[in-house]
């Protein structure tokens, strides 16, 4: 039998019965859309978050007091010394470190004229805008005062500065921080929201006044800005023994980006094979329908089996056409499927356009490549069924 010839009959055969298939590829669609969308997903979601970390610097490790025994779970403190400002000045001498950046932050009320907003307030040193990928579209950054006693300089985000000042010119200007005068030396380019946290509605500080207006004498986290050709895990250890000779007992968690994408990414995966295995249930039952329809249809097409087989038909050729319906059936399903992930796409798109794309070749090539697969499974008994019937038999049925 010719090629076109066998493509024909699946098709037929197929089509002759849309209503009992019908139910069949609804389920197999449903199964695929819900594998592919989830293992996709789980990709999406990965490529978003490492986007969201890595945005401010790919070569960053984070200190933060107090010691965790698990990643995440708040540890107990063993002193309530915590990072002290002196010590982010020492860790600055290590020679791995390029540069480093004091971390505090809380809310305080910017006044500028008869203009009041109360904003997040964020102390660093004169790295972050470095260490953080952060562009400064007017003016500069924070200079490189010294660490214990800078001077009162302000750098603002796009929309604080625009609330503020509307278009006019803000370098230059004095601000009122929390009842303290400041000058703003910058502006930055809009850089967006961070973990719900909308950056460019922040201002920055140096690290020493934002430790005496929100009156606290530790650090909340200390980054660490280190050479891109060294290993983070030596780093950390380096900068873990340093602290250790200055507090004499580990009280900080020091946490690399490695560290924290491998475990949102454990995270990831066990809700992406949570779903897919959801998602197989749909293909179970698409499976069993498959099974059903052929096992009904080659009772009710046993005169066509005889006359085939009668005519001079070998098997191995009526076993591949009935796991082509087979194939055919579920290759429907995963179309149709693959479409839902179409609309699921466009629909998320509108809602979160960052999210990167669900329905790619690796994702569609996964669907179809399932279906095919479920398909042949589920066809293989029936179709070795049909391919066994005795001529005269097959004949003689009613």
């Amino acid at each position: 039998m010719k090629t076109f010839d066998a493509l024909n009959w699946v098709k037929t055969s197929v089509l002759s019965q849309r209503s009992r298939n019908f139910l069949t590829v609804l389920g197999f669609a449903i199964g695929v859309s819900a594998v592919t969308l989830l293992a996709a997903m789980g990709d999406s979601l990965k490529q978003f978050v490492l986007n969201e970390f890595t945005q401010f610097g790919s070569n960053i490790i984070g200190i933060t007091p107090g010691k965790t025994d698990t990643m995440g779970v708040t540890g107990i403190l063993r002193t309530n010394r915590g990072i002290s400002l002196e010590d982010a000045q020492s860790l600055a001498t290590l020679p791995e470190v390029e540069g480093v950046v004091p971390v505090v932050a809380g809310t305080a009320e910017i006044k500028y004229r008869n203009l009041t907003r109360a904003t997040e307030l964020v102390g660093v040193s004169h790295y972050a805008a470095q260490a953080w990928k952060m562009t400064v579209a007017q003016g500069q950054f924070l200079p490189a005062d010294d660490l214990m006693h800078p001077r009162a300089f302000v750098v603002l985000g796009s929309k604080l500065h625009r609330e503020l000042f509307g278009t006019a010119p803000a370098l230059g200007e004095p601000l009122r921080i929390a009842g303290s005068r400041f000058t703003v030396v910058g502006v930055f380019a809009p850089k967006g929201q961070f973990l719900g946290m909308d950056l460019d509605e922040m201002a920055y500080i140096p690290a020493a006044r934002g430790l005496s207006m929100f009156n606290r004498e530790s650090l909340m986290e200390v980054d660490l800005l280190y050479s891109p050709g060294l290993n983070s895990d030596w780093v950390a250890e380096q900068a873990r023994q340093h602290l250790l000779r200055r507090h004499g007992v580990e009280d900080f968690t020091i946490v690399t980006q490695d560290q924290m994408l491998d475990t949102l990414d454990g995270i990831l995966n066990v809700v992406r094979f949570a779903g897919i295995a959801i998602g197989s249930i749909s293909l179970l039952v698409g499976s069993v329908g498959i099974y059903s329809i052929l096992t009904i249809s080659l009772w009710q097409r046993r005169n066509e089996v005889g006359l085939l087989r009668a005519l001079g038909m070998q098997q191995n050729l009526l076993v591949r056409l009935f796991l082509g319906e087979a194939v055919f059936i579920a290759v429907l399903g995963g179309a149709a499927g693959l479409v839902i992930l179409t609309v699921v796409q466009m629909v998320l798109s509108l809602v979160l356009p960052q999210l990167p794309p669900l329905l790619t070749l690796s994702s569609a090539g996964l669907g179809l490549g399932v279906s095919v697969v479920i398909g042949i499974l589920a066809g293989a008994r029936p179709a070795i069924q049909a391919s066994r019937l005795p001529p005269i038999e097959a004949l003689r049925a009613e």
